[in-house]
């Protein structure tokens, strides 16, 4: 984990010391600043591998940072919140952050929800069968992490990437957002499944007209791929 570089962008002194130790333990190279401003100034796209975003900071927060980062990259960012609030959540989700936490964390958590982000964004580093899913229209490859629509290349975050390779890749099959997040990140969480529809959503948009066509949603059951005609 040595090749991994972390930019955390936390104003409160003792949870910044806090996560930046767990992460040096962990063997992951960090960078840490302190408000909305030196967070932008310190992103470099070509340098951090992911980013643990506090959503409350001085100068502008989290979220307007969130905005502005996914302007230009599709880095895995990882959102920290003091508030348990649905409110908080939803905006980070819909604006392009992969996942959150609540504070107070542990940092066993905090480490474990890092190493699933890094390995799914990264997983191109694992040897793997090439594979081009989708039909004429809508086309993911796997080898290259690539999504395009109708030959434009598409814009996706990591877990946008990987929900659309599960329904993809299963066309038909009907995934409630429990069985989903199990699938693209591991665990099932009953708090956790709200952000799979937020994710949904960002997907559907992303993909225009044909959103709701390709990825259909099956009432008091969940989301199910359609194959293109």
């Amino acid at each position: 984990m040595t090749s991994f570089h972390v930019l955390l962008v936390e104003d409160e002194l003792e949870t910044a010391c806090m996560v930046r130790f767990y992460l040096e333990r962990a063997e992951f190279a960090v960078t840490v600043a302190a408000d909305g401003p030196a967070g932008e100034d310190a992103f470099r796209p070509e340098q951090f591998h992911l980013i643990i975003l506090d959503i409350m900071l001085p100068g502008f927060d989290g979220l307007e940072l969130c905005r502005r980062i996914r302007r230009h990259s599709t880095v895995p960012i990882l959102m920290l919140t003091a508030r348990a609030e649905d409110t908080d959540k939803a905006v980070g989700l819909a604006i392009g952050a992969d996942d959150y936490l609540t504070k107070p964390f542990s940092p066993t958590e905090l480490i474990a929800r890092v190493k699933a982000l890094l390995r799914r964004a990264y997983q191109f580093n694992e040897p793997s069968r090439p594979a081009i899913l989708g039909g004429p229209r809508l086309q993911l490859d796997t080898a290259r992490h690539q999504v395009s629509l109708d030959g434009c290349a598409l814009e996706l975050t990591t877990t946008e990437f990987d929900l659309l390779q599960v329904l993809m890749g299963n066309p038909g099959w009907v995934f409630t957002r429990g069985h989903l997040l199990q699938k693209v990140r591991g665990y099932d969480d009953e708090a956790g499944e709200d952000t799979v529809t937020a994710h949904i959503s960002n997907l559907r948009r992303k993909l225009g007209s044909a959103g709701g066509s390709l990825i259909r949603s099956i009432r008091g059951m969940g989301y199910a791929y359609q194959e293109e005609a």
